[in-house]
């Protein structure tokens, strides 16, 4: 079932979005070579909490961390780790939940390590691709619109640069859950699927490969990585479907 806020909701909503956003703007900062997943978790949950709110992963159906920290192959779900450290010109997406005030956001960044300068043609291709498909992602989450629609919009933009799309993780409704109804993948057919309408808030988040859209789940049953080794990206904002067209929660 799809859960409509009412303003009042989405006033409190912004609340926990603003939050997401400040986390990773200051992730964005503090990311830096040799520094370990972990030590980064850390600080992300450190800053989550000055701000008065507590992370919204942590301990969600067991995962151990405060953010989801992904390099390179790694496309989500990568687990914090005292023995994964950076180097300059990795691609790092760190997917990072917050709740306040009873409400959740949700918003992902893919950083390189050392500034865009550090990363190689293929990379910096790859986040240019990746970010231009979550715009056309918010550019479709407008009333009157369907998820369909949305989400072949997305497809046939990255698919057109030579990218392909994952299939198996998709977007989701957010609210007083992490994951809500509906869910919002990054394929679709025109016309079909929900009927966006105002009060809907969404995350939405296209995950790209470089190469092949085929996935593996590591051994420790989280982290999913490209079948190929492929590079990949991630990026997210949760946005709110309004009578003036998709507003981004997490966006300072």
């Amino acid at each position: 079932m799809v859960y409509k806020k009412t303003p009042r909701e989405l006033e409190r909503q912004r609340t926990a979005c603003k939050v997401v956003a400040e986390v990773l703007l200051y992730a964005g900062v503090v990311l830096k070579a040799g520094m370990t997943t972990l030590e980064l978790d850390k600080l992300i949950e450190e800053k989550c909490s000055s701000l008065g709110a507590v992370p919204s992963f942590k301990g969600l159906y067991g995962f151990p961390g405060a953010a989801c920290i992904s390099v390179n192959d790694e496309l989500i779900h990568g687990i914090p780790s005292d023995r994964c450290v950076l180097k300059d010109g990795d691609l790092v997406s760190v997917d990072f939940g917050a709740c306040k005030n009873g409400f959740h956001g949700d918003s992902t960044v893919t950083f390189v390590v050392g500034g865009p300068d550090k990363a190689g043609e293929e990379a910096r291709r790859l986040l240019d691709v990746t970010r231009r498909a979550l715009e056309i992602g918010i550019e479709n989450a407008y009333a009157g619109n369907r998820l369909g629609d949305l989400g072949y919009a997305v497809e046939k933009y990255v698919t057109s640069q030579g990218c392909s799309v994952v299939r198996e993780y998709v977007g989701h409704g957010i609210g007083k859950q992490v994951h809500e109804d509906p869910s919002v993948p990054n394929y679709g057919r025109p016309g079909k699927g929900l009927r966006l309408s105002e009060g809907v808030v969404l995350a939405i988040e296209p995950m790209v490969n470089y190469g092949s859209p085929e996935i593996r789940v590591l051994d420790n049953k989280w982290t999913v990585v490209t079948r190929d080794g492929s590079l990949c990206a991630h990026f997210e904002h949760t946005v709110a479907v309004t009578g003036n067209g998709p507003e981004i929660l997490t966006m300072l």
